[in-house]
């Protein structure tokens, strides 16, 4: 299959018209969507002859014979999708584009599965010979229709990608604009004096909360192109029978029900955040006089309550306290680059937390939140509180699992012969989690100082040899590739013969950047809502901190790792306090929790607690 394959200038379909253009894309094997369409083309007066299909005529749904055949009976113009590109080569997958292992990429494989069985030799012949471009003359302006984009046929273009992406697919066709499709949400962007315009799809919904499906209306005006987005309603009820009937994947048949997607893991965190947010797009006049430039908005994350766009900021309920996590002070061994609370030799904002304090925690920890079943220790550099191991061998003592977040380096070396008797007894309780910024040492030394990666690289043989669960921290410079980096992990790790899985994500921890100065989207209460019920979490959701700040009397707890200093995220002197419900209403739980997926604990299935944890010895 010719993946990426660019289109060829020299084999164009021209349509020319000064009537309503009607736009669609993505029927998706969604007979009852694609029978709508065709009424509602009747209703507004549109002729097959004037209408234009951006491809994936067959996907999720589940009648991919039946719709074909309906629109190919209609005579209505096509430009090969992704999935047509497949089906015709007899491929062995969608060719969507979708991450290796995300949870779109697992998904296409049972419906490209029906559909494969579904469409015969006649049917993948004409898929084969359609056009992966049709041009259309409308109103004196050209526009390329394409699948993806002129670049690549299974490129995710959406409302958020930036202008300079635009200007380079648009320079490839030298024409005033393109109409894309293959992302599945309807948008129109103007970029100069250029149009990008996506009609969204009609066989499932647009991820906005409604069962709508969309498609678009390009009219001619006196003074440019009128462009309106059309919502398509149907019966979904029954598409999300026939598609339960078929046996395809329970998400898909609720998507068409509900209007939210079953996995979000192709759309930018812009696209996450709007998230059952129901569309009302506006008409828009694309003419030949340059907008304005756009109103100064109001600032996001600039109110505690509400977003710039005027919602309540998504609120977290402590569900349940699965990990209490103690910051042992900020003072550290070495300085890196880029720290997220800006440890190092000389900061003491956070003060050593001493055992009995920890304790006291535990005793209230063991009364209030039975279900607590680890206890993770982060810094600074644990290892310079004299009260480290200590505190470990209580955690441990009263039955808890332990985590310690560390660089390996002299601090921790100095407590080998506490750590291998405490390991005796612990057996995998005990796990430790070492940083490790980069695979090389320039790439690490870098962020952390040289010498820094041999150190390191020392202490975690030492903790595997000792036999030690272990995993390795490293952040994911935006720009870089995650597979480069894991693939740059497993042979550091085959080298150090370290058994450690560079490809197992709670091995290989991969954390987001939180440098970037420009602000991620804002949370809003319904959109995670929709990301939550589809399975996002994030740490205060499980997790609290317990935290010393130098001047303070008292110990605090706060709702995670990242905000030790943030009065808004300081939840009280007690356990109790800080059972109340966090305000997702800060730059770093956008950018690391929920469109980064990161997160400080272990996650995942964890060894069985010994009986009554939290009991004291």
């Amino acid at each position: 299959m010719p993946d990426g394959a660019r289109f060829d200038p020299a084999v164009v379909v021209t349509i020319a018209t000064d009537q309503p253009v009607l736009v669609f894309g993505g029927c998706y094997s969604n007979l009852q969507a694609t029978e709508a369409l065709l009424q509602a083309a009747e209703r507004l007066r549109v002729p097959p002859e004037r209408m234009i299909c951006t491809g994936d005529v067959i996907a999720y749904g589940a009648d991919p014979r039946a719709t074909l055949a309906l629109i190919r009976a209609a005579g209505i113009a096509i430009v090969m999708g992704n999935c047509e590109e497949s089906l015709g080569a007899d491929a062995a997958d969608c060719g969507c584009g979708f991450a290796p292992g995300s949870a779109c990429d697992r998904l296409s494989a049972a419906w490209f599965a029906h559909a494969t069985r579904e469409v015969g030799p006649a049917d993948r012949g004409w898929m084969a010979a359609l056009p992966r471009r049709i041009d259309l003359v409308l109103g004196g302006r050209r526009l390329a229709v394409v699948h993806g984009t002129p670049s690549r046929i299974n490129r995710f273009v959406f409302d958020s990608t930036p202008d300079a992406e635009l200007l380079d697919e648009l320079a490839l066709v030298g024409t005033d604009g393109v109409i894309g499709g293959h992302c599945g949400l309807p948008f129109t962007r103007r970029i100069g004096e250029s149009l990008w315009h996506n009609s969204g799809a009609i066989g499932l919904p647009a991820n906005d909360g409604t069962p709508r499906g969309w498609f678009s209306l390009l009219t001619p005006r006196d003074q440019g192109v009128e462009v309106r987005h059309l919502p398509l309603d149907y019966d979904h009820h029954g598409a999300a029978r026939a598609m339960r009937a078929a046996g395809l994947p329970e998400g898909y048949a609720r998507a068409v029900e509900t209007g939210i997607w079953p996995s979000f893991d192709v759309l930018p965190p812009v696209e996450q955040a709007a998230t059952g947010t129901a569309l009302a797009p506006a008409p828009r006049l694309w003419d030949r006089v340059p907008p304005p430039p756009p109103r100064p908005q109001p600032r996001a994350f600039a109110d505690r309550d509400r977003t710039a766009r005027g919602e309540p900021h998504a609120r977290v309920p402590l569900a349940r306290l699965s990990t209490l996590w103690v910051n042992t002070g900020t003072l550290c061994n070495i300085a890196c680059t880029g720290c997220y609370i800006d440890s190092n030799p000389r900061n003491d904002r956070l003060v050593y937390l001493d055992r009995a304090a920890f304790d006291r925690f535990l005793d209230e920890a063991a009364t209030l939140h039975p279900e607590l079943r680890e206890i993770g220790f982060t810094g600074g550099e644990p290892f310079m509180n004299p009260d480290t191991p200590g505190m470990i061998a209580n955690a441990l003592g009263r039955g808890y699992r332990v985590l310690v977040l560390t660089n390996a380096m002299r601090p921790m070396q100095r407590h080998r012969a506490q750590l291998e008797r405490l390991a005796a007894v612990a057996g995998n309780r005990l796990a430790f989690r070492v940083s490790l910024d980069h695979f090389t040492r320039d790439g690490h030394d870098q962020v952390r100082g040289a010498g820094s990666f041999a150190a390191a690289l020392a202490g975690l043989v030492w903790l595997a040899a000792a036999g030690f669960p272990l995993a390795v921290a490293a952040r994911l410079p935006a720009p870089v590739a995650e597979a480069r980096m894991r693939t740059g992990f497993a042979r550091l790790f085959r080298e150090q013969e370290l058994p450690i899985d560079a490809w197992d994500p709670a091995q290989l921890v991969l954390f987001p950047e939180l440098a970037d100065p420009a602000l991620p989207p804002e949370i809003g209460a319904t959109a995670w809502d929709a990301l939550h019920a589809g399975g996002r979490e994030v740490m205060c959701g499980s997790a609290r901190m317990v935290v010393h700040r130098k001047g303070e009397a008292t110990p605090r707890v706060v709702a995670c790792t990242l905000q030790p200093y943030e009065p808004g995220f300081d939840l009280g002197a007690s356990l109790a306090e800080a059972a109340r419900p966090v305000v997702l209403n800060h730059p770093h739980c956008a950018r690391f929790c929920v469109f980064g997926a990161g997160s400080c604990s272990v996650g995942g299935e964890q060894p069985a607690p010994a009986e009554n944890p939290g009991a004291a010895p």
